[in-house]
């Protein structure tokens, strides 16, 4: 059988994705064959797409989040059915625990082959069972996204109901920090330069609202908020123009996650180092998570009224309109293309 798909043949930005139609091998004994439904995309995406992600696998089919159907199973599996609904995990290796050299060269869209594909073999234990209550929409903008927010949460020093959290912007990992920590216990600070998106977080469960251009010294106004002590974790999505200002907003001995740099690469850090010091923060780095992180949030999904916020929805003629969309970064929560019904 044949899978109809998207790969770059040249990695020199949207323009350059391209359309082809490939044969699809029968699964090894043990992949499953999942028809996929939808795909997700993430700020890496428009990385791969310049040619700008460390490892990226030349003419690579772009993409790491899925939600698709089993239709095939290879003769080893015992998990697994055909019908089930599943997502695969952003590194298909990475199972549990902190992730590897190897784990990490199985990642799919850059160092691996992608999902934007109809059809794709997957290692059968790199899979996990959607929620009932969740579309294929919904369930495709998990694998990094949230899961990136939830192992930001569930590090050496993991959230704890009454912790005070801070989230840049309403990207798509922000609004799943957002959600998760409300949904653990946390009151969460949400920080935006659009009053409309802020109105879009306080009904998600924001506590506190801060516009960062209305307020451009917005620590000292987390600050205020938290009555001087600070906050206990901290998104950092911004990168070196955001991370000093979120070293100030941390409280003493808190944590900093940091999982991008969407606000580019300017920015003082001289005074870093010092700062870290003295107030005894950690800056720890979030590359995804593994397969059993993926499961134990599942769980929590589940028993919870958390629902992912789906922006935009394109169809698979629209992908190219799709990339533009996220890029503009006028979303709030996750883009989303529908490979087929």
């Amino acid at each position: 059988m044949t899978t109809q798909e998207y790969y770059l043949p040249q990695a020199a930005g949207i323009k350059s994705i391209a359309f082809r139609e490939s044969l699809v091998r029968p699964p090894k004994p043990h992949e499953v064959l999942v028809k996929i439904h939808a795909v997700s995309l993430n700020y890496r995406d428009i990385i791969v797409a310049n040619g700008q992600y460390p490892g990226q696998k030349p003419e690579v089919v772009p993409c790491s989040d899925m939600a698709g159907e089993v239709i095939f199973i290879g003769e080893d599996i015992k998990k697994w059915k055909i019908g089930d609904r599943v997502c695969a995990n952003f590194s298909p290796d990475h199972i549990d625990g902190e992730p590897t050299v190897e784990s990490l060269d199985s990642s799919l869209g850059g160092q691996q082959d992608g999902v934007l594909t109809q059809y794709k073999n997957l290692p059968a234990h790199s899979l996990v069972l959607i929620p009932e209550k969740l579309s294929y929409e919904e369930a495709a903008t998990l694998p990094c996204a949230a899961l990136t927010a939830w192992n930001a949460f569930q590090g050496p020093r993991p959230l704890k109901g009454g912790d005070t959290v801070l989230v840049q912007g309403t990207g798509g990992v922000s609004i799943f920090g957002l959600q998760l920590a409300n949904a653990m216990g946390a009151d969460v600070i949400v920080t935006s330069s659009s009053n409309e998106k802020l109105d879009f977080a306080k009904r998600l469960g924001a506590k506190h609202l801060v516009n960062y251009k209305q307020t451009p010294d917005w620590d000292v106004e987390v600050k205020k908020i938290t009555n001087g002590r600070g906050v206990d974790h901290i998104i950092e999505v911004g990168g070196p123009g955001t991370l000093v200002k979120s070293v100030k907003s941390a409280r003493l001995g808190g944590w900093i996650h940091n999982i991008g740099f969407v606000g580019g690469p300017a920015g003082d850090l001289s005074g870093l180092t010092r700062e870290m010091l003295f107030n005894n923060l950690t800056l720890r780095s979030v590359l995804i998570g593994s397969r059993r992180q993926f499961e134990d949030m599942l769980r929590l999904i589940e028993t919870h009224d958390i629902k992912p916020v789906v922006n935009s929805v394109f169809a698979f003629t629209e992908v190219k309109q799709a990339y533009e969309h996220l890029l503009s970064q006028k979303h709030i929560g996750k883009v989303v293309i529908r490979v087929q019904n």
